[in-house]
């Protein structure tokens, strides 16, 4: 768990990062206001994302939410945003399908890739999400921009399950533990837009949530929703129609965004 390996070998670094850090404080942030473009007109135009954004990507399995943050992290090219993509519970080929697809683009250039796939233990996948948001504070801190993707929460929020679990604490429901809502609210709560005093740096978080036949009501769901600024809503019936993003506009909503538009910007 202390070795940082590629496909190319082990990297060699001195510098390291705590995977546990304390969200900012009111008067370390200030309001987001820059917009991060995603390249897909459908939500930069209808759900605009800002720097330093919390927009959660929710939907059904098969409807495109992996490919919402991956033509995210392609649009980034030329620009000064560095993108860490988090899988967790993932296959094996997906993660293998999602990188060649990076490199395929020349988005490996800036991108960083945290894999905890189905086939790890669960405190590797618990530990997944936790150590993508220390790289990309460690980018904002410095003054700069970072984007990062968790694909997908709702696995993550199942490894945590089960370590609970096997640990014997009490579960509750849908026998998840007690603190699963501080689970993800500490993690989505490092990401910020940080004040000009501090340099002005940013890291947006995009989390993915899988729900089941467009439930949106079962627990896992309503705490992210809860957390996150915003959510991009993908259904099947209009991904079973062709339409691509797959995205329900009247139920998308960016709460903050809005401040990111410019007047010329904005569709009426």
């Amino acid at each position: 768990m202390d070795n940082l390996l590629t496909a190319k070998g082990e990297i060699q670094t001195d510098h390291t990062l705590p995977v546990e850090q304390k969200g900012l404080g009111i008067v370390q942030r200030q309001p987001v206001g820059e917009p991060l473009y995603t390249g897909l007109k459908a939500i930069d135009s209808m759900t605009p994302i800002g720097r330093g954004q919390r927009e959660l990507i929710i939907g059904d399995r098969q409807t495109g939410k992996t490919a919402i943050p991956i033509d995210t992290i392609i649009n980034q090219k030329n620009t000064d945003v560095f993108c860490i993509y988090v899988a967790v519970g993932q296959k094996g080929s997906t993660v293998a399908q999602v990188v060649n697809t990076l490199e395929q683009y020349g988005a490996m250039d800036y991108t960083v890739i945290v894999s905890a796939p189905a086939s790890e233990p669960s405190p590797l996948q618990y530990l997944a999400p936790y150590t993508g948001t220390s790289m990309g504070e460690y980018f904002r801190d410095k003054g700069q921009h970072a984007l990062v993707i968790y694909d997908d929460l709702t696995k993550h929020a199942w490894a945590y399950r089960q370590m609970s679990l096997l640990s014997r604490r009490p579960p509750g429901r849908e026998a998840y533990p007690g603190d699963v809502f501080y689970l993800h609210s500490r993690l989505l709560e490092r990401a910020a837009k940080l004040s000009d005093e501090l340099g002005g740096g940013s890291l947006t978080a995009l989390p993915i949530i899988e729900i089941f036949e467009g439930d949106l009501t079962t627990y896992i769901p309503t705490n992210v929703i809860s957390i996150t600024d915003g959510q991009i809503y993908l259904t099947s019936e209009l991904f079973n129609q062709g339409v691509r993003p797959a995205i329900d506009i009247g139920t998308s909503v960016s709460r903050v965004g809005g401040r990111c538009t410019n007047a010329s910007d904005e569709v009426r």
